[in-house]
């Protein structure tokens, strides 16, 4: 009788210890979703409605009839170079070619739930809120699964919403659903990497820089399989979306692959997470040396010893972006044929000379958006030292508040200077090389990367004036970027009113090469980079710190 009811009486105990673990789920999550009430709606948007809504647009004008779309496939098959950007075009289809180029979606979106679900589970942990929250009748297991269910929640609710989205353009179900899923499931397979980084590290960046150089190598491995024999691609969580095919006839048993790493990945994570203590990484922090060096004696090395590291990384994966673009830009025209409205589009962005040239101003343009984005990190540098109350100590010496941030804008003006730099040596020597003209091309496209960055330098002063002025709403200049970022992609597609199209900086940039300099847009924009600069510095001199 007794030895019957002992195993009732460990498993009830069993069960009970475990439902406390995750006491306070519910509680964590409608907590994360009020804390990312703008952000993670604002992606979830622009990924599963607005970007699928404009491909099936642009395709549907760019390549009206069934012989355009042949030809635009055939030729691009043949591209080894846009297949390592986009993935391989399986048929003519009207489906296959509009998501052809949404393929890059699987890896933004991959990168919108890795920053989710680190901001609330390292992030929390490094302010000193989950030390907070969880002092309450909490469990332990509660917030990484409050931020595994926001984070895979919304990356499934896009992928409803672009398969929505689809159809409503009037693209068979069956692709659009597809697509969905493999855009659904792109985002949950890396929920769980960075879940794991989580664990890892000891800090909300480095956990960033662990998860996001996963996801740097899963599109090298997808890239370089594609644009080889394919068979590399199936170590790649991006090249499993992609060989589900959609509109090419679905093979729905890939989305097992996403599930069962999915499955695998969270549980290594609550593994980690039963194993180290709160506030602590698994891989402990290296004891740093017992006296600085002389390069950190002021604030200027301080500033270069915590940016070096996002410089490198930015520098050499822009230069890689710049050999696809350059590598590409050879033979576009074949690729699209007789269409007039995409010789339009791509003039009207990146100049008139040469459709050649059109397609580098182009590219040149999207490496500037990605230096902004970079620009918006290194000044957001900042206000992550002052949340961690690292900041007040800094200052309690005799370094004033302008010279210590005047230290970290340099850096966030400097390093895409320099990424932009070497991003357009990488397109001008390819392409150069392609056409056999190095002397005759490198100039021009230089010139082309090098004038993005007054637009690059505007996000930074939006982001350094939001967070003299505004320090709890630093953040949004993600929001501001986003916004410029649509209105530049959707805005001339779906007509916006030229005084919404004039809000975004980077279609008033002169197109380079092949276009004519005019230099007053970049006169207004530097000054205006300047204003703000100058009024986050005086209000960072004023307020408090929080």
């Amino acid at each position: 009788m007794s030895t019957a009811t002992v195993p009732r009486s460990a498993d009830h105990e069993h069960r009970s210890a475990l439902s406390n673990d995750f006491a306070g789920t519910l509680y964590q999550l409608r907590l994360f979703a009020r804390r990312d009430r703008i952000v993670l709606p604002l992606w979830t948007a622009a990924l599963g409605l607005l970007l699928p809504i404009t491909y099936v647009g642009s395709i549907e004008s760019v390549y009206p009839t069934a012989a355009d779309r042949i030809a635009f496939a055939t030729t691009t098959a043949a591209s080894p170079a846009q297949i390592a950007m986009y993935g391989p075009i399986f048929n003519a289809s009207p489906g296959a070619v509009t998501i052809w180029k949404a393929g890059a979606l699987y890896t933004i979106i991959a990168l919108a739930v890795i920053l989710t679900v680190i901001r609330h589970t390292r992030g929390e942990e490094e302010s000193g809120r989950a030390e907070l929250v969880e002092s309450a009748s909490v469990g332990r297991y509660s917030g990484l699964t409050a931020a595994l269910l926001l984070a895979i929640g919304a990356a499934g609710l896009t992928g409803v919403m672009s398969a929505a989205a689809l159809i409503g353009g009037g693209l068979p179900v069956g692709g659009s659903v597809g697509f969905g899923a493999a855009l659904a499931g792109s985002g949950i397979v890396f929920a769980g990497v960075a879940a794991i980084a989580a664990q890892v590290s000891t800090g909300a960046r480095v956990a960033r820089g662990v998860a996001l150089s996963v996801l740097a190598a899963s599109f090298a491995i997808r890239a370089v399989g594609d644009a080889g024999s394919g068979a590399a691609s199936w170590f790649s969580p991006q090249g499993w979306s992609l060989q589900l095919r959609p509109y090419a006839g679905e093979r729905w048993w890939v989305l097992l692959l996403h599930l069962t790493t999915t499955v695998v990945l969270v549980g290594i994570a609550f593994a980690l997470l039963r194993q180290r203590d709160r506030g602590a990484g698994l891989i402990a922090e290296r004891p740093g040396p017992p006296a600085a060096t002389a390069a950190l004696a002021g604030t200027l090395g301080l500033a270069w010893r915590m940016h070096r590291g996002t410089v490198v990384a930015w520098t050499v994966g822009l230069g890689l972006y710049g050999l696809l673009i350059g590598s590409a830009a050879k033979g576009i025209g074949g690729q699209i044929g007789d269409s007039q409205a995409i010789v339009d589009i791509i003039e009207r962005a990146g100049g008139p000379k040469s459709l050649e040239e059109s397609f580098i101003g182009f590219g040149l343009t999207f490496l500037g958006i990605a230096g902004s984005a970079f620009a918006i990190s290194a000044a957001l540098r900042m206000h992550g030292e002052e949340a961690a109350q690292r900041l007040e100590s800094v200052l309690a010496g005799a370094v004033g508040r302008t010279r210590w941030a005047a230290s970290h804008v340099l850096f966030a003006l400097l390093g895409p200077a320099i990424a932009m730099l070497v991003a357009g040596l990488a397109v001008g020597l390819t392409y150069g090389s392609a056409t056999g003209d190095i002397g005759g091309t490198l100039p021009g496209v230089l010139a082309g990367a090098l004038v993005q960055l007054p637009a690059i330098w505007l996000c930074a002063g939006v982001t350094v004036a939001l967070f003299g002025l505004l320090p709890r709403f630093t953040s949004l200049a993600w929001g501001v970027l986003v916004t410029f970022v649509l209105i530049f992609i959707v805005g001339s597609i779906a007509n916006f009113p030229q005084p919404v199209r004039d809000l975004e900086p980077y279609s008033h940039l002169p197109k380079l090469p092949g276009g004519e300099f005019v230099a007053a847009p970049i006169v207004w924009l530097l000054l205006l980079t300047a204003a703000l600069l100058t009024a986050g510095l005086v209000a960072l001199r004023r307020r408090d710190l929080t």
